[in-house]
């Protein structure tokens, strides 16, 4: 992910910058209460890790030529096992990273269902109206609705592992424009969060983490709706791809 440094003093210069979330005499963002939000995400469960920053333009703090998730991805390749929601080290990276967004690793509490902005506002708006627990919903700047939800499970018996065709990784995000499934082995930012962009694009709460994960079934029948109406295209319910058990 790092870029080509000449000479290994100032490769270990710019990737201490690089993992401090910062370039030197960048200043570090207003608060916002972002340490708050952050800690409220862990105590609802939700495993964090911390992500690249937004650079000057439409840059990545990462240095990457050609970054293609620019401050969307997470500073380390362990991610996965760096995850965590114990309030200290999220502290300790808070304060030592100030310009670092946070990802949240999907899979292992929780699991994330990602719609366009606008399919996700009506899901929203319907599941309300009808009563249904939806709990925390995140929204971005760049056109996507969060929708978080129990995890599927990480059974230990693989055969048990719920295949599903809209489950969506990293580096599959292009392959799901409509609804995507974020469970194991992926991960999606967590507010509050910068994306690139002159304007100060944004993720943020649309509903906090204080709300209950539900089940994301509760949910799936109305968001795949709202997408198919979004794309233009007839819903039917039959059509739904729903996990199914091997």
């Amino acid at each position: 992910m790092s870029g080509t440094f000449g000479g290994r003093g100032r490769r270990q210069g710019r990737l201490s910058q690089w993992l401090l979330g910062r370039s030197p005499g960048e200043a570090a963002p207003d608060d916002d209460g972002r340490a708050a939000l952050l800690l409220a995400a862990a105590e609802a469960g939700l495993p964090m890790a911390p992500a690249a920053h937004p650079a000057p333009g439409y840059g990545c703090s990462c240095d990457r030529v050609g970054c293609p998730t620019p401050a969307r991805h997470p500073v380390s390749f362990a991610w996965q096992t760096q995850s965590t929601t114990d309030r200290v080290q999220i502290e300790r990276w808070a304060r030592h990273q100030p310009q670092a967004n946070f990802i949240t690793a999907t899979g292992m509490t929780h699991d994330v269902l990602d719609v366009p902005l606008e399919a996700g506002r009506e899901a929203l708006e319907r599941l309300l109206a009808n009563g249904v627990d939806v709990g925390p919903v995140a929204e971005s700047d760049d056109g996507r609705m969060l929708f978080f939800t129990l995890t599927r499970g990480t059974p230990e018996d693989e055969d048990e592992w719920w295949p599903c065709e809209l489950d969506c990784r990293p580096e599959t995000m292009d392959e799901h424009p409509g609804l995507r499934w974020h469970c194991r082995g992926s991960y999606v930012l967590v507010p509050p969060a910068r994306l690139p962009g002159d304007d100060g694009p944004r993720v943020r709460w649309t509903r906090g983490p204080e709300h209950p994960l539900p089940d994301p079934l509760t949910l799936l029948e109305s968001l795949t709706d709202a997408c198919a109406r979004h794309a233009g295209e007839e819903s039917d319910p039959a059509d739904a791809t729903w996990p199914v058990r091997r």
